[in-house]
């Protein structure tokens, strides 16, 4: 079972590795902006109240979106069993955590729900560190076709996943040439049948 917001683009990444390895799953939507997230049930998912959370067939439960990916990936072309490859892997899922999602994402998301205006000098420092992540994936890429190498793996599905809305948050992707070839070439391999959606789809999202 996954516990999911179809916002979310850490669900996104979740569905797409599911997808992508023919993995039959069930959905439980998770309200959001209802507080959901908040209640005893939840928070004994996932104490720290997130999605995605992925429940497996004994009940136990795995949170944060890139563990997800790390789980399910275990023994498939999409995370190496090569000690330097898998590093590099982990490199650039632990380069999301830090550099991509907190800020592109949280710039998405203020973007999104009108709540950019509300939040001040943090946004010119949110925007600062976004353009150093997008500096360093483009120095990243210019030599590889994927993150760890030749060949797709969970990295790439998660940088992308923020990486590739940086322009609902006002960012011109194209002064980033490396950058934007890869995310022609990560939309080629995991192909059109992941589709994205926005807060606005949610009607609670602008509470």
């Amino acid at each position: 079972m996954l516990y999911d917001y179809l916002p979310s683009q850490n669900g996104w990444k979740a569905r797409v590795l599911f997808g992508l390895l023919d993995i039959p799953y069930q959905t439980r939507l998770v309200s959001i902006f209802e507080g959901e997230g908040r209640t005893e049930a939840f928070l004994d998912l996932n104490p720290a109240g997130g999605i995605p959370v992925l429940e497996l067939e004994d009940g136990r439960t795995i949170a944060e979106s890139n563990a997800i990916l790390c789980y399910v990936a275990e023994g498939t072309r999409f995370l190496p069993a090569d000690r330097y490859e898998r590093a590099k892997v982990m490199q650039w899922l632990f380069f999301e955590q830090y550099h991509v999602e907190p800020v592109i994402g949280t710039l998405r998301f203020w973007t999104m729900t009108g709540r950019l205006e509300l939040q001040g000098a943090m946004v010119e420092a949110k925007r600062t560190a976004a353009r150093r992540a997008l500096a360093g994936l483009e120095r990243g890429l210019k030599d590889t076709p994927f993150l760890a190498g030749g060949d797709l793996t969970i990295a790439d599905i998660a940088v992308y996943a923020y990486g590739h809305r940086a322009e609902d948050c006002g960012f011109v992707l194209t002064d980033y040439p490396a950058l934007t070839a890869w995310f022609g070439r990560v939309r080629e391999a995991i192909g059109p049948g992941y589709p994205i959606h926005l807060y606005n789809d949610d009607p609670h999202s602008a509470m």
